[in-house]
């Protein structure tokens, strides 16, 4: 017969409950019955034995016939109270306890306890009081009188292992800690490891890697179900994004047909024409808008490949070729650029995006710093910050946020008089925040603006 599998949360709640219960309900119903405080039937073979005593004993004191003379014998023949063999007790058939002294010792006080406690002296039974056990009646016939013979001896076993738990509340709550324990820690691995891969694929898309995990679909019924939604919501959320990326991607490539064919009209006019002021600046606005969708299918492209799979790449191979080709332009410029060493850390993410996000704010600042650029990299434990200063004019501080927003203009014309499009720092913004890292900027030290990245790093 093969055991249910219980593939719901709550029915592994359940099956541990009703298990438990279960073990009480057989501890509670076998106490009685291995209790030797309770009356019990005696077996048979012990029976016997108390027989064959009783003979015994009728055989040793035949020849007296006075029974209170019996009596005074028989105490007389008591074994001293170390003796560890067992002693009986004489009495009526009424169970009036016979002894030749008046003493009220414990052994009395149970006898009279355990004679009162025997609903019929056909069936013989024992019960235990204290460390000792009462066991009887069988009968016995002395002085020419029948009577009731009753034997104590010293009960040396152990008492069961449930008797003692009831007994003792303290250990009887360890103990069921203890059994419980395996079932509980069964119960929270069962919890945690669906709970775990639920939130690794959490992280996973949290870091622009929409990828479908099946791993979630194992486990109790409501993870399996839970793990479903999500690889759902993660291949819904794919292909919404897929879609409009792949939308603005086709716009873009068809924007190029008709401002290919303007510039080619714009040519032909210059030629017929010769050079004017109105021509002049439809070739100019036409070389912006075409620069602008470059710059748009760099970041659609960018936003659609999100998921791809990232490498493990240390920090200088990215960077260090960046920075040395960055100071020797600025140097060209009449400016100088100075950086600090790159931290021996490494990361995961997509080589050209990390090198494309650096590079593009390290030439912003060479472009509109006055004459001095600073870049400084550190690492902690858990992410590696760089910060970029230049001395320019900077930004205001009521537009230090917008200006990450695609085709946002500085009120300063920062943009306008270079030609800028608005791209080149949402493009960065895209790159970090698809490596799960903030991009901020504020006014540098220097005067100018300060571009701050922090990227989450590897755990070497």
């Amino acid at each position: 017969m093969r055991l249910p599998r219980f593939t719901s949360l709550y029915g592994r709640i359940f099956a541990i409950f009703w298990l438990t219960m279960l073990l009480v309900l057989i501890a509670v119903l076998a106490l009685p019955h291995l209790d030797p405080r309770k009356s019990h039937d005696i077996p048979q073979k012990h029976i016997k034995q108390m027989q064959e005593y009783a003979q015994r004993i009728e055989q040793r004191y035949q020849h007296v016939d006075n029974l209170n003379q019996l009596l005074r014998q028989i105490e007389k023949d008591r074994p001293s109270p170390r003796d560890p063999r067992p002693r009986f007790f004489l009495t009526d058939l009424d169970g009036r306890i016979l002894t030749a002294q008046k003493q009220r010792n414990f052994k009395l006080r149970a006898l009279q306890n355990f004679i009162s406690s025997i609903e019929s002296v056909d069936h013989p039974k024992q019960r235990l009081y204290g460390h000792y056990m009462v066991a009887g009646p069988v009968p016995i016939s002395l002085a020419g009188e029948n009577l009731h013979m009753y034997v104590s001896f010293k009960w040396d076993e152990p008492p069961p292992f449930l008797l003692k738990l009831f007994d003792h509340p303290l250990q009887l709550l360890l103990t069921v800690m203890l059994v419980s324990t395996p079932f509980l820690l069964w119960l929270a691995w069962a919890l945690s490891q669906p709970a775990r891969r639920l939130e690794r694929a959490a992280r996973t898309v949290a870091k622009g890697e929409f990828i479908v995990d099946p791993s979630l679909e194992k486990g109790t019924k409501e993870f399996r179900q839970a793990g479903a939604a999500f690889n759902q919501m993660v291949q819904d959320v794919n292909q919404m994004i897929s879609g409009q990326q792949r939308l603005l991607s086709d716009i873009s490539h068809e924007l190029r047909s008709p401002l290919t064919r303007l510039r080619m009209a714009t040519a032909l006019a210059t030629r017929k024409q010769g050079e004017s002021p109105e021509l002049t600046r439809i070739d100019t606005e036409a070389q912006r808008l075409e620069q602008m969708i470059s710059e748009l299918l760099e970041l659609s492209r960018m936003q659609l490949d999100s998921h791809t799979d990232r490498e493990r790449q240390p920090l200088s191979s990215l960077w260090e070729a960046i920075l040395t080709d960055a100071q020797f332009e600025a140097e060209q410029m009449g400016k100088t650029l100075s950086y600090t060493a790159i931290p021996e850390r490494n990361i995961s993410g997509k080589p050209k995006l990390l090198m494309s996000a650096l590079d593009n704010i390290v030439r912003n600042a060479i472009h509109y710093g006055k004459d001095h650029i600073e870049v400084s990299i550190s690492a902690d434990n858990e992410q590696v910050i760089v910060h970029v200063d230049d001395n320019g004019e900077g930004v205001p501080e009521q537009e230090l946020d917008a200006i990450f927003r695609p085709f946002y203009r500085v009120s300063t014309a920062r943009d306008r008089v270079s030609g800028g499009t608005g791209l080149g720092l949402a493009i960065t913004q895209s790159a970090v925040r698809q490596h799960s890292g903030t991009i901020e900027a504020t006014r540098s030290p220097l005067g100018g603006l300060r571009v701050t990245i922090c990227l989450p790093l590897l755990f070497d």
